[in-house]
């Protein structure tokens, strides 16, 4: 387990902070046991809040040419075919994945191949489950097409708190099936779309793991 690198300033910061409101508080109130030790109780409760957002954990990915990964950790919440268009211009088979705070917020490649689709879209903080998050939140759009020519539309989607999404992919660059592409502070939502002809292998509710759990697998 690592922290993340979009956390570490934060926690850094924070950490000072605290460590000043201790002192300071020391210093006011040196006979007062209840109030110092009630600061340092919320004070490492929160940091400790704050700390497992920026969780990295460390682990071997099996990669496999049909396997569909989980592009990030959190709950299967929608399973449907659905029309995309904004590249892929037809039906799909769509899979949502909520991604809670406590959840881990790395985003992983679902497929290896290359990007052929990048664009960052700023919109609304709808919450993450609103029929229209997928079209007017902030969001970024990420296609990436495989070795045999199939093409993977994957969004990361901003919610009522998640209001910064990083993605790290530029068109034409090469990623790993499980590769690291980007990170969404404080949970929110990831969409995938998948071929028709797309074996789901996930069910609504489905408790995901990115770049572990299998959600399809492809023809």
């Amino acid at each position: 387990m690592t922290i993340h690198r979009e956390g570490r300033v934060l926690l850094v910061v924070l950490l000072i902070i605290f460590l000043g409101l201790n002192l300071l508080v020391f210093y006011k109130f040196p006979d007062s046991s209840l109030i110092k030790n009630s600061v340092i109780l919320v004070t490492v409760i929160f940091y400790l809040i704050i700390l497992q957002f920026f969780r990295n954990p460390i682990f071997s990915i099996t990669k496999h040419d049909n396997h569909v990964l989980a592009p990030a950790d959190g709950k299967v919440v929608v399973i449907e075919e659905t029309e995309e268009t904004e590249y892929l211009k037809g039906r799909r088979k769509q899979i949502s994945i909520f991604m809670s705070p406590v959840n881990v917020h790395v985003n992983r490649m679902p497929v290896g191949g290359t990007i052929s689709f990048s664009k960052y879209h700023p919109g609304k903080y709808l919450v993450a489950w609103h029929p229209k998050s997928s079209t007017e939140n902030e969001r970024t759009t990420v296609v990436v097409k495989t070795k045999e020519g199939v093409e993977v539309l994957f969004r990361q989607i901003a919610g009522a708190l998640a209001r910064r999404i990083k993605c790290y992919v530029k068109e034409g660059e090469q990623l790993e099936q499980g590769q690291e592409f980007g990170f969404i502070k404080f949970g929110s939502r990831v969409d995938i779309y998948l071929p028709l002809d797309a074996k789901v292998t996930c069910k609504i509710g489905d408790i995901t793991k990115g770049g572990r759990t299998i959600i399809a697998e492809l023809s």
